[in-house]
C-alpha cells in the first residue's frame, strides 16, 4: 500500500482495516474502523478531505478526490463505493450502495438507504432521496425502501467477510 503525507497531513486509518497492497491513501485522507481499500484504489485527499465512517469498502480502480477549496468527500457507514466508481467532491449517507463504473460528482448529496445503479453519473450539486438511481445523467427509478437499505447494507457486510479473508 502506499500510504503517503502530503502538505503536512498524513492519512489515518482506522482499527480492523484492510488496505490492499497497491491501494493508494495520500494526505487529508481518515478510514474509519472495518473499512477495505481494495486494489487499485485511490484515495488522494491533497486539496480537500476524504473522510470514510465505519465499515466502508472501497472496491478495485475506485477513484475518491475533490476540488480544490470547493469540495470534499464524506461517505457514511455500511457503504460499498464499486469497482471504477468515481466519488468526487460529494456527501455520501449511510447503508448506500454506489455501482461499478458510477461517477457522483462535487457537491453532490446522496442520502441514507440508496443505490446509484452501475454506470450512473450524478450531477455536480444534485441533491437525491432515498431510492434507486440509474442513467446518464442520473435518474430516481425506484423510491426508498427498507428493502434498498438492505440491499445496499447487505453488500458492505459481505465486504465485511472479505476483508478478513485477506487480512487473515
Amino acid at each position: 500500500m502506499i500510504v503517503k503525507e502530503l502538505n503536512g497531513r498524513m492519512p489515518v486509518i482506522g482499527k480492523n482495516a484492510f488496505i490492499a497492497d497497491n491501494a493508494v491513501l495520500i494526505g487529508d485522507v481518515t478510514v474509519g474502523d472495518d473499512c477495505s481499500i481494495w486494489y487499485g484504489a485511490v484515495l488522494r485527499g491533497d486539496v480537500g478531505s476524504i473522510v470514510l465512517g465505519d465499515r466502508v469498502n472501497v472496491q478495485d480502480g475506485a477513484v475518491m478526490h475533490a476540488t480544490n477549496g470547493r469540495s470534499s468527500v464524506k461517505i457514511g457507514n455500511d457503504v460499498s463505493i464499486g469497482h471504477n466508481a468515481v466519488v468526487h467532491g460529494a456527501t455520501v449517507g449511510s447503508k448506500v450502495l454506489i455501482g461499478m463504473g458510477a461517477v457522483v460528482m462535487d457537491n453532490a448529496a446522496v442520502p441514507d438507504g440508496t443505490v446509484i445503479a452501475a454506470g450512473a453519473v450524478v450531477l455536480a450539486g444534485s441533491e437525491l432521496s432515498p431510492g434507486v438511481y440509474a442513467g446518464v445523467p442520473a435518474r430516481k427509478v425506484k423510491d426508498g425502501s427498507p428493502a434498498v437499505t438492505a440491499m445496499a447494507c447487505d453488500n458492505a457486510m459481505g465486504y465485511l467477510e472479505y476483508k478478513n479473508w485477506y487480512k487473515e
